[in-house]
């Protein structure tokens, strides 16, 4: 109850602050679940995507009007690190009242040193233990939810930096690539890790052929478009990774649908600016967006 009169008042702070920069802003609001489900997960990713791409920025945070302890986050530490991987972002700043993580609580031992940089593929447990208990008092989180945050962007391909949020200009400092507070560098490449998330998830019973043109398309690097796609058969959901083949049968690659098998066996053959025509609707002028494709 407390959220749901808050959040309106929060928002039209936001909004009133960056209006005197001439930015719109946008309230998003999300649950794990939203994150957990392959289509509400790509539903998110399109509208994050949308409004970045009209200059607006989004105000992202937990919906705690709906969420229950099954379904939260919890902080927004990590609610940061899932949206990260959602936007592939190339950077992910988390502020905090410390110029970063140390090799021990700062405030009561005097000999810790600050952490500058963690390269290993693994966060070793000394950061771990010296992360425990060096949090603020103010939010839910504190640094070992900082250092979780960390752990799970870098493995989506996202360099994470936690750094303190009182320094001047520090995210405009941290965008220019000025070497602030701790810096962790990616586990695996943004591109790595969703190749590994499209070949290791769940093959849906279905497959599109397509003509040659769309074929050698692909293998230049190009996305796969409905006036492309010859044929659809089985049954698949938008979002399910499907089998892309040749008029041969010849399987060329793997990849997340953006429709489904019903709605795409209609764009057969059709050009992307029919598809609002044809469907009613569009989630976008590709059948599998080259981001979402795997070659084989």
């Amino acid at each position: 109850m407390v959220s749901a009169v808050g959040q309106p008042r929060l928002m039209a702070i936001y909004e009133q602050i960056f209006a005197l920069y001439g930015r719109t802003v946008a309230q998003v609001l999300l649950t794990r679940a939203d994150l957990a489900d392959r289509r509400r997960y790509l539903n998110a990713r399109n509208t994050l995507t949308a409004l970045i791409k009209h200059n607006i920025l989004p105000i992202i945070n937990e919906n705690d009007t709906v969420a229950t302890e099954e379904i939260r986050v919890g902080d927004n530490d990590n609610l940061s690190a899932l949206v990260a991987n959602v936007v592939e972002a190339d950077l992910l700043a988390l502020l905090t009242d410390q110029p970063g993580l140390f090799t021990a609580d700062p405030r009561t031992n005097p000999d810790a040193r600050l952490v500058e940089e963690v390269t290993e593929a693994e966060i070793p447990c000394a950061i771990w233990e010296a992360a425990d208990g060096n949090g603020s008092q103010l939010g839910t989180g504190g640094m070992v939810t900082k250092l979780q945050a960390a752990d799970l962007a870098r493995r989506s391909g996202t360099v994470v930096v936690i750094a303190n949020g009182m320094d001047p200009n520090v995210l405009v400092r941290l965008v220019n690539g000025e070497r602030l507070g701790t810096r962790f560098t990616p586990a695996i490449s943004t591109l790595e890790s969703r190749k590994r998330y499209i070949l290791s998830g769940r093959l849906a019973p279905g497959q599109i052929m397509v003509n040659k043109g769309a074929a050698s398309a692909l293998k230049r690097g190009g996305s796969l478009l409905p006036v492309g796609v010859t044929q659809v058969s089985g049954e698949f959901e938008r979002g399910d990774t499907v089998r892309v083949i040749d008029i041969n049968g010849r399987e060329l690659a793997r990849g997340l649908s953006a429709y489904s098998s019903a709605d795409l066996a209609r764009l057969c053959g059709h050009h992307s600016d029919e598809i609002e025509s044809l469907l009613g609707y569009d989630y976008g002028d590709e059948a599998i967006h080259r981001n979402d494709l795997v070659l084989l």
